[in-house]
C-alpha cells in the first residue's frame, strides 16, 4: 500500500474520521461505562491542573510584589500558600498520571482482544497472508498486495494508538482550556499599545495576545511545512522494523535448514539489506527532525524573552510593579504554550497519525477478507462429495474447472500429479480453508486434515500432542499408547518437558507426532498430506497401516498425497492430476483429473 497515497493525501477530516472510527468501538463496547468513567476522571484531572496553573499565576503577581516591597509578613503567607497550591498540584498530577496510564492499558487489552479475535477467526489469518501476493489490479504480480506484518499491528501499533490517541487529546484539551483562561488574564494584564501612524493615533487592547497568536501562528505554519514528511517516514519506519524483525525469526525458525545447505552468507545479505532500508529511512527521518527541533528549540528559547521585552517599557516607567510583570510572562509564556502544542508535538501527532493509517489498513483488509467464502458452499455429508468445483490460484490461474469428486465410506484414495498441480490446494478447498474455489463441497463432520510440516507448538509435550484439544481430554495412559503406536517410544516419560518442540524434535519426529495426534483423536475420515515423506520406507509402511486400520474400523475413508509408489498398497483408488495439452483452449483449466483403480486393489 503505497504511503504517498495512504498518509500525505488524507485530510485532517479524513484522519479524524479514521481515528474515530479505531477508537469508538472501545467506547461503545461491554467496557464502555469503566472507559468512559476513566476517560472523564481524566478530562477533570487536566481541567484540574489548568486550575492550578491559574492559581499559581496569580500567587506569582502577589510573592513577586511582596519580594520588591520587601513586605516580609506577605511573603511568608504566599510561600505557605505555594505549599498547599503545590500539594494540590502533586496529587492532582499523580493521579492524571495514574488513571491516564489505566485507561491506556485498558484501551489497549480490549484492542487487542478484539482484534486478535477477528484476525482468528473465520481463518482470517490465513486469508490475508493469501491475499498479500494475490494479483491485484494495478499492482505487480508477486508483490503484496495487502496488510504486511498483522503481528506488528497488533502487537505495536495498537500500543502506540491507544498511548498516544489519549495524551494528545488530552493535551488539546489542556490547551484549549489554557488557552480560554489564560487569554483573558493576559489580555486584562497587557494594557493598550498606543501608536501614531499618518498623522493618525492608534490604540491595540490585548498587544500581548495578538503577538502571542501571531508568534504562534507563523510558528505552526513553518512546523507543518519542515515536519510534514515525518508522517510517511514514520509510516515507513514501522513497515521495515517489522520487516526486518520478520526476516530476523524466520531465521531462527530454519536455522538447521539454513546451516545444512550453509545458507548463512545468503540470510546475511537479506539481513543486512533490510536493516540497511531501516538505517537509510531512520537517518531520513533524523534529518527531519534535526530540521524541526531546530525550528521549534528557537522558537521555545526566543518565547522566554519576548514577554520581557514587550512588558519592560510598562515596567521602567512605572507603569506596572516588578510582581505584574512576572504576571504578564508567566500569562504570556502560557498562552504561547497552549498555541504551540502543535508545533511542540508535530513529532509525535506525525507518528500517531501514521500509526492510526496503518491500524485503519489492517482493519480494513480484516473486513475485507474476515466472511467465509460466500462461492464455495461446504456441507456435512456421509462422503466426501464434490460438485462443479473450480479451484485457482492467488493470481486467477485455474488448477481444475467444474470437477466431480466422489469417496464412499471404506474407500482409500491416492491423489497424485506433478510437483505445484495443485494437490495440496484441493486439500485445502476440501477443507474449507482456500478462498480461491467456488461449487459445492459436502465433507464427513470431523474429518481430519494432516499437512506435510505439522505445527509443533512450544510447551510441554502433552499439549504438543494433544493440540489442538485441551491434554486433559486424555489420560496419561492414553498419550503415551499413541507415542508408542507412532514410533516414538522415546518421549513417553517426556509428557511434562517443555521445549521448543518444531527445533527439537526431526522432520520426521515432527511427522510422527502429529500421526500420534490422529492416533489419539481417532477419527474415521482422513486427509493426509505427504504425512511420512520424512519418514524411512519401514517406518512409512507401519504407520501408514495403523492408519488405514484405524479409518477402516471406524467407517471411515482416507484420501492421501503422496509421491512414494509404496503409499499405493494402502489405498484402492488413484486420482491424477494430468496437465492439460497444449492446444487447450486460453483460460481452460490447467489440469484434468483422471480416475482409476490401485493396483493394489487390482
Amino acid at each position: 500500500m503505497s504511503l504517498s497515497v495512504t498518509a500525505r493525501a488524507a485530510t485532517f477530516a479524513q484522519v479524524l474520521r479514521r481515528v474515530l472510527a479505531l477508537s469508538a468501538p472501545y467506547f461503545k463496547s461491554e467496557e464502555k461505562w469503566r472507559a468512559r468513567g476513566l476517560f472523564a476522571a481524566v478530562i477533570a484531572l487536566n481541567l484540574g491542573t489548568v486550575y492550578v496553573a491559574v492559581l499559581l499565576n496569580d500567587w506569582s503577581r502577589v510573592f513577586f510584589d511582596a519580594l520588591q516591597g520587601k513586605n516580609e509578613p506577605v511573603f511568608w503567607t504566599q510561600l505557605l500558600r505555594f505549599t498547599y497550591i503545590a500539594m494540590a498540584g502533586i496529587g492532582v498530577a499523580v493521579f492524571k498520571f495514574y488513571l491516564t496510564q489505566l485507561l491506556q492499558v485498558r484501551w489497549r487489552a480490549w484492542m487487542t482482544r478484539n482484534y486478535l479475535g477477528r484476525w482468528m477467526a473465520n481463518r482470517t489469518f490465513y486469508r490475508l497472508e493469501l491475499a498479500r501476493y494475490a494479483q491485484k489490479p494495478g499492482t505487480a504480480d508477486g508483490q503484496p498486495a495487502n496488510t504486511d506484518n498483522p503481528d506488528q499491528r497488533i502487537q505495536e501499533d495498537m500500543q502506540m494508538f491507544t498511548d498516544y490517541t489519549v495524551t494528545l487529546s488530552m493535551g488539546i484539551l489542556n490547551s484549549v482550556v489554557t488557552l480560554v483562561t489564560f487569554v483573558g488574564i493576559l489580555w486584562s494584564l497587557s494594557g493598550q499599545f498606543a501608536f501614531s501612524l499618518g498623522g493618525h493615533e492608534f490604540t491595540v487592547p490585548g498587544l500581548m495576545v495578538w503577538v502571542a497568536v501571531i508568534y504562534c501562528t507563523v510558528g505552526t505554519v513553518i512546523t507543518h511545512f519542515i515536519g510534514r514528511p515525518l508522517i510517511g517516514l514514520n509510516f515507513q519506519q514501522q513497515r521495515l522494523e517489522a520487516d526486518f524483525r520478520h526476516h530476523l525469526v524466520r531465521v531462527r525458525e530454519y536455522s538447521e535448514a539454513i546451516a545444512l545447505d550453509h545458507g548463512e552468507r545468503v540470510e546475511r545479505g537479506q539481513l543486512d539489506m533490510r536493516f540497511s532500508s531501516v538505517l537509510r529511512n531512520y537517518l531520513a527521518l533524523i534529518k527531519r527532525q534535526k530540521n524541526l527541533v531546530t525550528f521549534t528549540a528557537s522558537f521555545g528559547q526566543l518565547a522566554i524573552v519576548f514577554p520581557y521585552f514587550l512588558a519592560a517599557p510598562r515596567f521602567f516607567s512605572g507603569a506596572i510593579q516588578f510582581g505584574e510583570m512576572m504576571q504578564i510572562a508567566r500569562a504570556f509564556n502560557t498562552v504561547q504554550d497552549a498555541l504551540s502544542w502543535f508545533v511542540e508535538n508535530y513529532d509525535r501527532v506525525a507518528i500517531w497519525r501514521a500509526t492510526a493509517d496503518r491500524l485503519t489498513s489492517f482493519d480494513e483488509a480484516m473486513r475485507a477478507h474476515e466472511a467465509p467464502n460466500e462461492q464455495l458452499e461446504r456441507q456435512n455429508a456421509s462422503g466426501l462429495r464434490t460438485d462443479d468445483l473450480t479451484v485457482s490460484l492467488p493470481n486467477g490461474t485455474t488448477l481444475v474447472n467444474g470437477s466431480a469428486f466422489s469417496v464412499q465410506p471404506g474407500a482409500a484414495v491416492l491423489l497424485q500429479g506433478p510437483s505445484g498441480s495443485g494437490k495440496s490446494t484441493l486439500f485445502r478447498t476440501f477443507a474449507g480453508i482456500w478462498p480461491f474455489a467456488r461449487g459445492h463441497v459436502k465433507v464427513p463432520e470431523g474429518a481430519v486434515f494432516m499437512p506435510q510440516r505439522p505445527y509443533v507448538p512450544d510447551g510441554t509435550l502433552r499439549n504438543a500432542l494433544a493440540y489442538p484439544n485441551p491434554a486433559e481430554n486424555y489420560s496419561d495412559a492414553e498419550l503415551r499408547q499413541a507415542l508408542v503406536d507412532a514410533l516414538l517410544p522415546d518421549l513417553v516419560n517426556r509428557l511434562d518437558d517443555s521445549d521448543v518442540w518444531s527445533q527439537k524434535l526431526s522432520g520426521g519426529e515432527q511427522q510422527r507426532l502429529s500421526i500420534a495426534r490422529v492416533l489419539l483423536k481417532k477419527p474415521s475420515w482422513l486427509f493426509a498430506d505427504e504425512i511420512t515423506s520424512a519418514l524411512d520406507a519401514e517406518a512409512e509402511g507401519v504407520l501408514y497401516k495403523r492408519l488405514s486400520d484405524r479409518v477402516k474400523a471406524a467407517g471411515g475413508a482416507m484420501v492421501s498425497i503422496a509421491h512414494r509408489a509404496a503409499v499405493g498398497d494402502f489405498h484402492n483408488q488413484r486420482w491424477t492430476l494430468v496437465p492439460q495439452a497444449d492446444g487447450a483452449p486460453a483460460g481452460s483449466a490447467r489440469y484434468r483429473l483422471e480416475t482409476s483403480v490401485s493396483p493394489a486393489a487390482a
